[in-house]
Order: C-alpha cells, then sequence, then structure tokens
C-alpha cells in the first residue's frame, strides 16, 4: 500500500514505525496538493527566530500544516505568483541579511537561493504583480531606509532598485496589498508609527506616491490581504488595540474606510494571505496561534477560521492567487 510521504508529494515510501504511529494516533497525513488557493507563512519570531514555511488552504481553513523551511530562520517579506513564492531580507540571530530565497508551489519542500537584495533590511513589506517582486523600505542596522528594491519573480538573480518609499519606514512582512497593476503598502514608521498609505505602478520604476491615510491613525506592523479590486489592513501597532480592519478600493485613492475588527487584539507582527474572495489574517505578537478569515467583498468582524504551526511574529506570507493574480 502507497502513502503520501512526509517529505512531500513526490515521495510515497513510508518506514514500518511511520505507518504504526499514523496508526496509532489515527493521523494518516494528506498529500499536498498544489493550488493558487494554497496560502503560506514565512518565518518570523518566536521566542525566538524560526525558518518554519506553513500552508494552509485559503478556501477551506482549519490547521495549517508544515511546507518546509527557509534556509536561515529570519523574518522579513513575502511575493509571489500563481506559481512561485519569494522571501526576501529579515532579521536573524546573526543581524540583518539581504539573502532572497524561493520555492516552487508545486513541490512541497526547502527554499533555493535566488539572489541578494540591494541591500541587508528587516520588516520589509512585500507587493507583486503577476511580473514583478517588490521588497519596500524597512529598518537596516542602526536606521530606517526608503529603498525600494525589484525582482523578476519568474528567474533568479540579484535585486535592483525601483525607486523609494515617501519617507523611510518599516512595515510588516506581509503587506501584499495589490492588483494586477498596482502595488499599495499602508502604514509603517520611522521610528513613529505613519498614517501614510503609498502605492506604485509596477510597469514602470519610480518613487512611490501618496494614496491617503489609514483613518484609525499611524499604525506599523500590520498585515494586508486584497482581491483585484479591494485591499484591506488588519492589526499591528496602532489604536484600538491592533484588533482593527480597514479597506481602501486599490484603483482610486483616498483615506481607508473601517472594516470591521479581529476576534483579537495585540495583532502586530501578524500575517496576511488571501485569494480573490477570502482574507487571512493570523499569528503575530498576541500569544495565539488564531487563523482569521475575512470575506473581501463584505465588511463586518472577522470569524476564527484554524490555526497556525507557530505564530509566525514579524513573518513573510504570501499566497498564489492573492489580488485576483492567478
Amino acid at each position: 500500500m502507497a502513502f503520501p510521504s512526509k517529505d512531500g508529494p513526490n515521495s510515497y515510501v513510508w518506514k514500518l514505525k511511520d505507518i504504526y504511529n499514523a496508526r496509532q494516533g489515527d493521523n494518516w497525513p494528506t498529500a499536498y496538493i498544489a493550488s493558487t488557493d494554497t496560502g503560506f507563512s514565512m518565518g518570523g519570531e518566536e521566542d525566538g527566530y524560526t525558518n518554519i514555511i506553513d500552508y494552509v488552504n485559503i478556501t477551506s481553513g482549519g490547521q495549517a500544516l508544515d511546507y518546509g523551511d527557509l534556509a536561515t530562520a529570519a523574518t522579513g517579506g513575502g511575493v509571489s505568483t500563481a506559481t512561485r513564492v519569494v522571501h526576501g531580507g529579515g532579521g536573524t540571530p546573526g543581524g540583518m541579511q539581504n539573502v532572497i530565497e524561493y520555492f516552487e508551489i508545486a513541490v512541497k519542500g526547502n527554499t533555493t537561493d535566488f539572489g541578494d537584495l540591494t541591500v541587508a533590511r528587516d520588516r520589509d513589506p512585500g507587493i507583486n504583480n503577476n511580473t514583478r517582486g517588490l521588497f519596500c523600505g524597512g529598518t537596516v542596522p542602526g536606521a530606517y531606509t526608503n529603498v525600494i528594491d525589484y525582482i523578476t519573480i519568474a528567474s533568479t538573480g540579484n535585486a535592483t532598485d525601483f525607486g523609494d518609499m515617501i519617507s523611510p519606514g518599516l512595515g510588516g512582512g506581509t503587506n501584499n496589498v495589490n492588483s494586477p497593476t498596482r502595488g499599495v503598502v499602508m502604514g509603517g514608521g520611522n521610528p513613529s508609527r505613519s498614517d501614510i498609505i503609498q502605492y506604485i505602478t509596477f510597469s514602470s520604476t519610480g518613487n512611490m506616491t501618496d494614496f491617503g491615510d489609514i483613518a484609525a491613525g499611524g499604525t506599523l506592523l500590520n498585515a494586508g490581504a486584497a482581491s483585484s479590486t479591494r485591499g484591506l489592513y488588519a492589526g499591528g501597532d496602532g489604536p484600538g488595540g491592533g484588533n482593527q480592519i480597514g479597506f481602501i478600493t486599490i484603483a482610486s485613492t483616498g483615506n481607508s474606510t473601517d472594516f470591521g475588527d479581529l476576534t483579537y487584539a495585540t495583532a502586530e507582527g501578524l500575517v496576511g494571505m488571501s485569494n480573490s474572495t477570502i482574507g487571512l489574517f493570523g499569528g503575530g505578537q498576541a500569544p495565539n496561534t488564531l487563523l482569521n478569515k475575512v470575506t473581501i467583498a463584505s465588511t463586518g468582524n472577522a470569524v476564527d477560521y484554524g490555526n497556525l504551526t507557530t505564530r509566525h511574529s514579524e513573518g513573510a506570507a504570501s499566497s498564489g492567487s492573492h489580488g485576483g493574480l492567478s
């Protein structure tokens, strides 16, 4: 009898002790099935840095499962297409890094080297369309940076300068508020909290442009989710105890509007992921691994949806179909 291996979808050989343990706990594994409906949470801090990569089916929810590992335990930013996820930068036990690494969504396992950012940095939110991935601002040793790096996600190689943010600032690694044409970063800080919403057009390099303000006030270390038309931010270190959710219409400009609340507070450093209709937010510095769900096109409070394997505080996250990209 063949059983899906703990080591990935392409291996079907289990040791006798694996079969015995599975039977004893009625804990038969589910084979990993690649899908653009999969969300990924990568690295972060939890009583020390972690290199764990989780995955979860965005439509069905439930318990996240282990996907593989980053090369180094780190925080950082994440970008993706429908076939590939890329992690860039981050704080590590040895200091900030400029490493870019990636994995293919179709093949469960660890990351592979991609190239380097132009500068080592941490807390660098990622935004992308189906071609370009951008790592924006963040912290550099002893200071803050407004530099935006970009990569061509389908290739490998070092990042190139794209332009600058409006002001030096830090964000979470998981803004991921983008449409096929425009990427948006909401909030940040340098070091005080910022309420600035700023955007770029992916097709041309250049500096970010003012979009509007976060209506609730300055917020940093929040997370984002998006459909092709609407972008959400949630949590962060800001007003209201860190459980607020706000939204914007990506194609327009203007201030954010209140959407609702997460089920838990003190959610700074949480991760966000989405498909074209559902947004998931989870983990962070709150002492839990909860995943919350919202329906992006509506408004209202989030509902419990499952759990991450670890909190992934200040980790990176991305998904195969966020922003209506698939």
